[in-house]
């Protein structure tokens, strides 16, 4: 068993603010795992819309609900989206004696009602599958070639794992997506998916990944925005400065679990994806996952303008600025970018996140280090 501690602190964090809380994320990454770890030792209820029998016990929602004392659990909340505005009715009743715990694996832009309905009363918490903080550092290399995903990164072997996430991959497209009311063919979204693999770590192309569809760039967008709000894929904006010069505009994406990127890359264990083109990709993905985790923002962009200068991610935190470069290097450089990228974009300080073991200076301003060192390295309070 992986201890989530950090988690569950999010969770009683967003219950001394908030009568609902909302945890989102990837199916199968260990949300029903985590609400039982949160259950124990207290009086809960918990219904799994996935059940036949907890469906059938929501037949009258209000009244069963109505009733309830204690931790309330509703899991996989988005195949009932009419339950929000019924929680809200509930929680604001004076004598409201249940905290409620919804579950769900799409985001509140994909299930429309969510923030709607629960405005003001609802705080949320984005759960991914394991992190480094989670697993260790010695398991790094595990985790990046499995991924976070429970039972991928736990399987026995590889050839487990990489079955694993094919049966993950075939079961999201054929079930979970025709069942948020979405009718895209399979092999229509699975190609669509794949392609963002191969363009995992570039800047967002509308027309490009249309063409290749035979499709509208309207299409393209739609087919991104479903599977960035079932939390397949990152969509990192781009950041704009009050600058003379011309800066890129269009998001950058990603596949936000390593293992499922490595699946649909065919790269079956860590030594073929060493051997892939994408390494490079892949470990920025995997730093930059493991980056957002750590310090828990939604305030994260990419930067580069048009005359090559870069900056993998600008994160704002504590009203201060840090930038982030992800390097597959053994003794990564101080570049000329990384110059620009200070001067400009005014950091407090630029991390450079390597897979060596060594953290050294580069700068005053500008340090390499390895990627378990980055919460002790920003000061960031135990979460």
């Amino acid at each position: 068993m992986v201890e989530r501690t950090g988690y569950l602190e999010r969770i009683r964090s967003v219950f001394r603010v908030h009568p609902v809380a909302a945890l989102l994320g990837p199916r199968q990454c260990g949300k029903t795992t985590l609400a039982g770890m949160l259950a124990e030792g207290e009086a809960s209820t918990t219904f799994d819309l996935e059940s036949p029998v907890a469906r059938r016990q929501l037949t009258a929602p209000m009244v069963a609900l109505a009733r309830l004392k204690g931790l309330v659990i509703i899991d996989e909340i988005q195949r009932r989206p009419e339950l929000y505005e019924i929680l809200r009715v509930l929680v604001d009743r004076p004598d409201n004696a249940a905290r409620f715990l919804v579950l769900g694996s799409a985001s509140p832009q994909l299930v429309k009602g969510t923030s709607e309905s629960l405005a003001g009363r609802v705080g949320f918490v984005d759960l991914s599958g394991f992190t480094l903080g989670e697993v260790g550092a010695d398991e790094r290399d595990r985790l990046w070639s499995r991924g976070g995903f429970p039972r991928s990164f736990l399987a026995a072997d590889d050839v487990a794992s990489g079955d694993w996430r094919e049966a993950f991959v075939r079961t999201f497209l054929e079930r979970d997506i025709p069942q948020l009311g979405i009718t895209i063919p399979s092999e229509t979204l699975r190609r669509f998916w794949t392609m963002v693999a191969h363009y995992h770590g570039q800047v967002w192309n509308a027309a490009e990944f249309a063409r290749s569809l035979g499709a509208s760039e309207n299409t393209a967008r739609r087919y991104l925005d479903i599977l960035a709000g079932a939390y397949m894929v990152r969509v990192l904006p781009p950041w704009f400065e009050n600058l003379k010069k011309r800066q890129l505009k269009a998001p950058k994406i990603y596949i936000r679990d390593s293992g499922i990127l490595h699946a649909l890359l065919q790269c079956g264990s860590l030594e073929a994806v060493f051997g892939h083109p994408k390494l490079g990709a892949s470990w920025e993905g995997f730093a930059l996952e493991h980056v957002l985790s750590t310090v828990n923002t939604r305030d994260a962009y990419y930067w580069a303008t048009h005359g090559g200068a870069e900056l993998d991610l600008l994160v704002l935190a504590s009203g201060k600025r840090f930038g982030f470069e992800f390097k597959y290097a053994d003794a990564p450089p101080l570049t000329r970018s990384m110059h620009v990228a200070l001067q400009d974009l005014r950091l407090d300080h630029l991390w450079v996140l390597y897979p060596g073991s060594a953290i050294y200076p580069l700068h005053e301003r500008v340090t390499a280090m390895p990627l378990d060192a980055v919460k002790n390295a920003m000061e960031i309070p135990a979460s």
